[in-house]
């Protein structure tokens, strides 16, 4: 399963992010990740989630993060929870990109039994109205 995390910026999303990454910690018989762009979250998270700063790997565009987040799960089966902050400013703002990339999302979901969470930068009203995941704005 997919969530979106929407709002505009300052809305409180990353603490939304954080909140939610912690509880997953202590709910899950796993591994839960968080993806980031930059290291700023490094004191905010229980250091029992894996943090994963983006540009330590060169990732940019939407394919790039997917075989990132693919190769994850793959590598690592105990995977439960991904959180992925700054969605945006790590993959570009293309809505179509954006609908293709949580389509491929969701079956990668569905496949690992990870609840991928990502975190976008937008109004409702701005995002396609035929997006294929669960939407909570802030």
């Amino acid at each position: 399963m997919v969530t979106l995390l929407i709002g505009k910026k300052g809305s409180g999303k990353t603490k939304r992010l954080i909140e939610e990454a912690n509880a997953a910690v202590k709910a899950s018989n796993g591994n839960v990740v968080v993806v980031e762009k930059g290291a700023k979250l490094t004191y905010d998270l229980t250091y029992k989630a894996r943090l994963v700063d983006t540009d330590a790997f060169k990732i940019k565009g939407y394919d790039a993060l997917y075989g990132f987040l693919s190769g994850m799960c793959a590598g690592n089966y105990d995977i439960t929870d991904i959180f992925v902050d700054s969605t945006f400013k790590i993959a570009g703002d293309d809505k179509k990109e954006l609908c293709e990339f949580v389509n491929k999302l969701n079956e990668l979901a569905d496949e690992a039994n990870t609840a991928i969470t990502l975190l976008i930068s937008s109004a409702k009203d701005e995002l396609p109205s035929d997006i294929n995941a669960t939407l909570e704005e802030l």
